[in-house]
């Protein structure tokens, strides 16, 4: 009877085990690939020192853009393309008037979300309810049928490996280019950039095309893959999750994987727990503990004294919820908050991050947000 328990046991082991490679982790890098390309965008942005904070307005133009481009093409290729240039030319809006016409950046950014969310809503009103063309796996053959390993990492369309690939060629770019160095060193003086006679204003203008095309592919993704269809609202506050990012990875492209598929793993989280209907206490408590996981990481390469009391707080939060949630199993809660976990999550990982002020402010580049001109 023992030894029947015992492969029982190994066999929900097994079954659980493979469920989380082949379903869970396939979704969620599928619910990442948005926040890997906008965040990308917005990390070469703030690199050339502009702070755009209108990442979500480029993501719903590109949303409905691709969608119908691909809807009426029957090419969803035609889609991301055309949506990369919706992105980008919004983004140029934004550029033309925060670096030829010295509009304050934050207030620009903020109309330019109301922009593009009210146009969208205008252009989507007759695609409602409308099925895109299907955007094909990208299948290898005799690879993507291994059992387990196929799914886990031959599963997904081309976009996802395209964004992977993107965060590299951007790591590759700012740290091996001339150019990539040129972008940074506007981004830390302008004015120094400025008096070596480079163009601070043509690079920067480039660097926001760049991050409006990568915001608008993501846009894209939601709505031709990751939905997939078209709804006005679409986004639901990626853009801004993805401006999270990039101050949660220290505007790094290594870590913008990392925060991605961080809070795209806290998504489809919610998304089960609320399928399942499973003790909402247990899932914060798990939560709470990969953060506390990620802020450990951080801290073994900073030695903050600061960092480690952060880490000491979440985890004993952690085990507070677990202990709540072995008091209550029964516990559930509506399904109007567990989708505020996202959002939360953003907010917890921000806080807890943004506490060693010395070394975000190290991390950030030092002109990030200043107004630009040659005169001064």
């Amino acid at each position: 009877m023992m030894d029947v328990i015992g492969l029982s046991a190994d066999l929900s082991l097994v079954t659980a085990l493979s469920y989380l490679l082949t379903v869970l982790l396939p979704t969620m890098i599928i619910a990442a690939t948005p926040l890997v390309l906008a965040s990308t965008g917005e990390l070469v942005v703030e690199k050339s020192g502009v702070l755009n904070l209108g990442v979500e307005g480029m993501m719903i133009m590109g949303a409905v853009v691709g969608f119908i481009v691909a809807v009426e093409s029957g090419t969803p290729v035609a889609g991301f393309v055309i949506a990369a240039l919706a992105g980008a030319l919004l983004a140029l809006i934004f550029g033309f008037l925060t670096q030829v016409l010295l509009s304050n950046q934050v207030a620009t950014g903020l109309a330019l979300t109301l922009f593009g969310l009210g146009l969208a809503a205008l252009m989507g009103q007759t695609y409602t309810g409308i099925r895109p063309p299907q955007t094909t796996r990208l299948d290898i053959p005799e690879v993507s049928d291994f059992p387990i390993l196929g799914d886990m990492l031959f599963s997904y369309d081309w976009i996802v490996y395209f964004a992977l690939a993107l965060v590299g060629a951007v790591w590759w770019f700012l740290n091996h280019t001339r150019p990539g160095l040129v972008l940074r060193a506007v981004g830390e003086n302008h004015d120094a950039a400025h008096a070596l006679g480079y163009r601070v204003i043509t690079i920067r203008l480039a660097a926001i095309a760049f991050g409006g095309a990568c915001a608008g592919m993501g846009g894209a993704y939601l709505s031709l893959v990751r939905v997939p269809n078209w709804s006005e609202g679409m986004t639901a506050g990626i853009g801004w999750i993805a401006l999270a990012i990039v101050v949660f990875a220290s505007w790094k492209p290594g870590r913008v994987i990392i925060g991605a598929w961080l809070f795209g793993g806290v998504t489809i989280l919610q998304i089960n727990i609320q399928a399942a209907n499973l003790n909402i206490l247990a899932i914060a408590a798990i939560v709470l503990a990969l953060v506390t996981v990620v802020m450990i990481a951080f801290n073994l390469r900073t030695k903050s004294r600061q960092g480690w009391i952060r880490v000491a707080f979440l985890g004993a939060l952690a085990l507070l919820g677990w202990a709540m949630a072995l008091t209550w199993p029964d516990f559930r809660l509506d399904s109007a908050y567990l989708s505020m976990t996202p959002y939360l999550t953003t907010i917890v990982v921000l806080v807890a991050i943004s506490g060693d002020r010395t070394r975000a402010a190290l991390n950030a580049p030092a002109s990030l947000g200043r107004v630009f001109h040659a005169s001064n």
